[in-house]
């Protein structure tokens, strides 16, 4: 079996921020597996191992060649790629988000992957140069502990959650990458004043941080809070740990239009930095395959991103749902987003 590792917590945000202001003119590598044998694909996933391990190496039994496999928050593995540039060893890249993508290709980190490969999912779900291509899709949600709020009266988008009455009551999980596309959207949609005026806001009413989206599903199905801000996906892992008829936790989705409605992708891309372009090519192309994209379904209760996709898990349509108006491509400003993160102490 190849070797698998996690990269440490040396890249904060703030180191995150520093280099990505510095783009991709820096320098060397340095704890990472040297591929440049020919024989194994390195891999940098901002995906968990726990979420996509079995499938890698179920990936790497049928495309036939080893694959060592980097783990680390996307935000880590997106801040150690820009700062290794040119020197970086890796060649593919598996994110959680598609703000890390935008972002990696802005600096020049990408190669253009085939047509055959990106024709396979919709427009909005690919870079508009081929850089990179959506894995699978995720809805951002608001969970709530229906023992203590029923649907009817939950908020309709994000503004809602400024109620007085949610004061102490919200939770949110704000070094995980996808708390930060949602306010990279937010940014987008009303600007850096509105966004700003919204999280001012939002501190003022006392939310609760966790660690990451799973104690933050726990903590709303236990009591500790009344609502959470997190991604659809996570419920469906707790009701399959615990049964979903023991859950007090359930979901709501928020109006289309509002920028809680963020549906945001994870996503592949090949580094500029492989010397090994076809394997590369073949294990994203492998991410889209329908063996794959049925894994993304029935074991991580994503949204499949090729159609015809069969799954077991009961997703509701993403076509039945409220998204928000924020392209994809417009999630790249991830240094903007941890900047003022930071400014605020939400990190």
């Amino acid at each position: 079996m190849s070797l698998r590792h996690r990269i440490g917590a040396g890249l904060t945000a703030a180191t995150l921020v520093a280099v990505l202001a510095a783009c991709s003119d820096s320098g060397s590598g340095d704890t990472t597996p040297d591929a440049s044998n020919g024989e194994a694909l390195t891999l940098y996933s901002g995906r968990s191992e726990n979420l996509v391990g079995p499938l890698v190496e179920q990936l790497e039994g049928t495309l036939g060649f080893p694959i060592d496999v980097v783990y680390g928050g996307t935000p880590e593995i997106t801040g150690k790629l820009v700062e290794e540039g040119a020197a970086s060893p890796a060649d593919v890249v598996f994110s959680q988000d598609a703000g890390a993508l935008g972002l990696l290709d802005r600096s020049g980190l990408l190669e253009q992957l085939p047509a055959s490969v990106t024709n396979q999912v919709p427009e909005n779900y690919r870079a508009e140069d081929g850089t990179w291509v959506a894995t699978s899709a995720r809805a951002r949600v608001l969970v709530y502990n229906d023992d203590k709020v029923q649907p009817q009266d939950l908020p309709s988008g994000i503004d809602g959650l400024l109620d007085p009455k949610w004061k102490g009551q919200v939770g949110f999980a704000p070094t995980n990458a996808s708390f930060q596309s949602f306010v990279t959207g937010l940014r987008v949609s009303r600007g850096e004043d509105g966004a700003r005026e919204w999280l001012e806001a939002f501190k003022a009413n006392e939310p609760v941080a966790f660690e990451g989206n799973g104690p933050l599903m726990e903590g709303v199905d236990t009591g500790q809070v009344t609502l959470g801000l997190t991604n659809h996906y996570y419920w469906y892992g707790l009701a399959d740990e615990k049964g979903a008829d023991n859950l007090a936790v359930q979901l709501h989705f928020f109006d289309a239009g509002d920028p809680g409605a963020l549906v945001n992708i994870a996503g592949a891309a090949v580094l500029a930095t492989t010397d090994q372009r076809e394997q590369a090519e073949q294990f994203v192309a492998a991410l889209l395959s329908p063996e794959s994209q049925t894994y993304f379904a029935d074991e991580t209760a994503e949204y499949p991103v090729v159609e015809g996709t069969e799954t077991q898990t009961d997703l509701r349509p993403l076509s039945e749902i409220g998204t928000s108006d924020i392209e994809l491509a417009e999630l790249a400003s991830l240094a903007e987003t941890q900047a003022l993160l930071q400014e605020l102490e939400f990190i």
